[in-house]
């Protein structure tokens, strides 16, 4: 005979829950009786929220109770071993059973201590008894309270329960016992394999969005690492053999306002360059002005042709890790601080070698060098090879090259884009990729936000204008969207903040830190209306790549930094803005979401099948144990 012919055949009788309890009691609440938390309570207070998967688990949330509070308690719910805890308020019907004597932890009023007559029913039985299909409905009649249920100590004494004989009892927990520990075993291994699917998604998107071996890092240098420094001299005026006939250039302050020198207005002689210590220096060397009239202390030249100078000048002479034409086009951009830094005050100011030998630059390759050469000595060609729209008056296009020009050295300089200019932005972030590749740039560079408004769950309607609440980005959505799940009135629509096919919308207010700044990119075809406590993200970038790196580690680190609030978690637009994202060009941005696509239709599906999997176990699980606790009454 099996187990379920066993269960139909034996005589069981049916007793109320108070006939086989020698008692139930229940903990105390804090009141006048004690304190929680207090600066000797060492403790655990066990309430409802601890008591889960037949276990008393305490975490960093629980409060505490000293133990004079752990006295008070025990002197009112007796826990024993053996005892059945469950919970009977709030959410009801949770249980476990005390397995050791508790010496660090009592209960809270709301957990039944119940101890059972052993004669009659043991502990695990009376433990899967509760929950059993039968049980629970009986235990649902017997609720009684507003929006938080419980069920009172005389309803609990009240509810029937079968009482077959200890032998069957024990048949019954011995097979319970294995099926909750293949079922937990189970569910431990699909646990595991779903947290280590998620992990390796998470490692292979934050890789992909990373660039750690690509994107520009600036490293500075002075020009005595980089370059020789040297100062010209003067051979003496009023030796004519000097000067006469002279076939060597010799370049005097005043001619490196020409920028690029192809001649000099003065030569000496051979003779008169070996009677002072001026050096021929080759073509392409900066050449930059120490000392000079008005203006021109501080002003940049490049050589186009092998001359000496004066000593009113410096010439740099580079060495392989610079590229000359980029040490002219920055030292150009740097005049004001150069000038800034000299000796002296107002026009009889002065630089000198030493100042020029520490003088802070920042080198990129070789490779970024050139294409900053190239940008700036083809500025028309490159900025029209890339769809960069310049102007045609002359005046315009001059202001424009003058701007691209100083944001590419800043650029190059400080290695983040920071620029929250909407003129121009996507068209200097194209030709800062083009440069540099993957670029560091603060979020707010290359997004607007903009808060949504007004819409209450109240205002949602079976049929209307489409609408997302800021809850349900966390709760409901996923990835992207493209029809809303909700409605609402064209009256209250007109009053709100849209967003537009391509925009993110981000939640940034929630009860935990995981859930502030989540987004959906809104992939469907009409504006939408959004909800307060949450942004609307523009950008001329790839939305669903943007998506994705808010999802990364990146992200997570920096929003973790900058949230506010405990039970109510909230982040600040002038927050994110601020949050510094890589940046690859835009192909490299469709690549990498077509490559992350994919991977998450495959994980998406993995990351169902096992929680499906997990369930229907569970089903399983609690179809045998209600079979076997189903007797006729």
């Amino acid at each position: 005979m099996n187990i379920l012919e066993e269960i139909q055949n034996c005589s069981v009788e049916w007793k109320e829950l108070g006939e086989v309890a020698h008692s139930i009691k229940t903990g105390l609440n804090p009141r006048k009786f004690f304190q929680l938390n207090t600066s000797d309570a060492s403790n655990y207070y066990i309430t409802v929220r601890e008591i889960r998967g037949h276990k008393i688990v305490p975490s960093e949330k629980t409060d505490l109770i000293n133990n004079d509070g752990l006295m008070l308690c025990q002197n009112r719910s007796n826990l024993e071993i053996g005892d059945v805890l469950f919970t009977g308020t709030g959410t009801i019907g949770n249980v476990a059973i005390i397995e050791k004597t508790p010496t660090n932890w009592n209960i809270k009023e709301g957990v039944y201590a119940i101890k059972p007559k052993k004669e009659q029913i043991c502990s695990k039985f009376l433990m899967y008894l509760f929950e059993s299909e039968n049980i629970k409905k009986e235990i649902e009649r017997r609720k009684a309270g507003g929006t938080v249920k419980s069920v009172s100590m005389a309803e609990m004494k009240k509810i029937k329960i079968p009482i077959p004989p200890l032998e069957i009892q024990e048949k019954i927990v011995q097979i319970l016992d294995k099926m909750t520990g293949y079922v937990t075993e189970l569910t431990s291994e699909l646990t595991s394999e779903l947290t280590s699917r998620k992990k390796q998604y998470s490692f292979y998107r934050d890789k992909l969005l990373s660039f750690e071996d690509e994107v520009y890092q600036v490293e500075w240098k002075t020009l005595r690492e980089v370059a020789e420094c040297l100062a010209g001299a003067t051979p003496r005026t009023s030796n004519s053999s000097y000067w006469e006939n002279g076939t060597i250039p010799w370049m005097s302050s005043g001619e490196v306002n020409k920028g690029f020198v192809y001649d000099t207005e003065k030569k000496i002689t051979q003779e008169g360059y070996d009677s002072c210590s001026t050096k021929v220096v080759p073509i392409d060397t900066v050449v930059i002005a120490l000392a000079g009239q008005g203006k021109t202390r501080g002003t940049v030249a490049i050589t186009k042709v092998e001359l000496c100078t004066n000593q009113s000048l410096c010439s740099i002479v580079s060495n392989d890790d610079i590229n000359s034409h980029y040490l002219y086009y920055y030292l150009k951009g740097q005049y004001q601080k150069l000038r800034d830094i000299s000796s002296g005050e107002g026009t009889r100011g002065g630089l000198n070698l030493k100042m020029i030998r520490d003088f802070r630059i920042p080198v990129p390759s070789l490779e970024i060098q050139s294409r900053i050469v190239q940008v700036l000595d083809n500025f028309d060609m490159v900025c029209n090879n890339l769809n960069i729209g310049l102007p045609k008056e002359i005046d315009l296009r001059q202001k424009q090259y003058e701007y691209f020009r100083e944001k590419l050295l800043t650029f190059t300089a400080e290695g983040v884009y920071t620029d929250s200019t909407v003129q121009y932005r996507q068209d200097l972030i194209r030709l800062l990729n083009w440069v540099f590749g993957p670029i560091r740039v603060e979020l707010g560079a290359i997004c607007d936000f903009v808060r949504g408004n007004g819409l209450q769950k109240k205002d949602f309607t079976e049929i209307g204008k489409s609408v997302i609440h800021y809850g349900q980005i966390y709760t409901k959505y996923d990835f992207s969207v493209s029809e809303t799940l909700s409605k609402t009135r064209e009256i209250v629509f007109k009053k709100l903040k849209k967003a537009q096919p391509n925009d993110l919308v981000m939640a940034t207010t929630s009860e935990n830190v995981e859930d502030v700044g989540k987004a959906i990119v809104w992939e469907g075809k009409e504006e939408i209306g959004i909800s307060g406590d949450s942004y609307i993200i523009q950008t001329t970038q790839n939305s669903r790549y943007l998506n994705y790196w808010l999802r990364s580690t990146s992200f997570q680190t920096q929003k973790e930094r900058k949230v506010t609030g405990t039970k109510v978690i909230r982040i600040n637009s002038k927050d994110i803005e601020k949050f510094q994202i890589i940046l690859p060009s835009l192909t490299e941005q469709e690549r990498i979401v077509s490559i992350l696509d994919k991977f998450n239709i495959l994980t998406h599906s993995l990351f169902e099948g096992l929680p499906k999997e997990i369930k229907l176990r569970q089903k399983q699980y609690e179809y045998w144990r209600n079979q076997l606790l189903n007797f006729n009454e």
